[in-house]
């Protein structure tokens, strides 16, 4: 009954960290963008993003990281005490101790925005952000699989994954360059046809 109890609430915590991770990086983003507005826009949003990001990142995205590893501690005592520690949890312990990283450096990019330094574009959040993406995939599967016959093919299945979601950034990339430049275009366009007007208008009352 323990044994259960102590599951539900690891897993439980592992969905609230991951979609603290998840959402922390989405807002790191939009404080990037945030500082490329004008006055007053500017200062309005990055007061909001900040105060926001501050709420996640100690309200949910921390207790959540420290949860998590305290209950999970649990079932590595339980595998040692049942005859050992399988492979399969090795390998997944590995992936782990990397998010473990993620979320360290996560933090490290959260203070420095919040000291206002900016040392990442937006583009490369969006694929920072899809890091945390991989991770739970690759626990997912090792934790469901177990055997290595089918996580050697869950690996490659891993690999492609990777592949089709760096492809998917650099087409939205694509997509949100030339939206961008229609606009400005259309808004070029507009000004112009707006001077134009504004001349004629000036001629005939002379």
């Amino acid at each position: 009954m323990t044994y259960q109890y102590i599951k539900a609430l690891h897993l439980i915590f592992i969905v609230t960290w991951f979609a603290g991770l998840f959402y922390i990086v989405r807002l790191f983003i939009y404080t990037v963008e945030a500082h490329l507005e004008a006055e007053p826009a500017r200062s309005i949003l990055l007061l909001r993003l900040k105060d926001w990001s501050r709420r996640l990142w100690f309200g949910i995205t921390w207790p959540s990281a420290v949860l998590t590893l305290a209950f999970g501690s649990y079932f590595l005592h339980f595998y040692a005490t049942q005859g050992g520690i399988p492979f399969w949890l090795w390998l997944k312990l590995g992936f782990v101790l990397g998010l473990y990283v993620y979320h360290l450096l996560c933090h490290a990019i959260y203070r420095q925005l919040q000291r206002d330094q900016v040392r990442y574009s937006s583009q490369q959040l969006r694929v920072w952000n899809e890091v945390a993406t991989i991770f739970l995939v690759s626990i997912i599967f090792i934790v469901i699989l177990k055997s290595a016959l089918s996580l050697l093919w869950a690996l490659v299945g891993l690999v492609i994954f990777a592949a089709v979601l760096m492809l998917a950034i650099r087409v939205y990339k694509k997509i949100r360059t030339k939206s961008t430049a229609s606009q400005q275009n259309e808004s070029q366009t507009g000004e112009m046809r707006n001077s134009s007007t504004s001349s004629s208008v000036n001629e005939s009352d002379v």
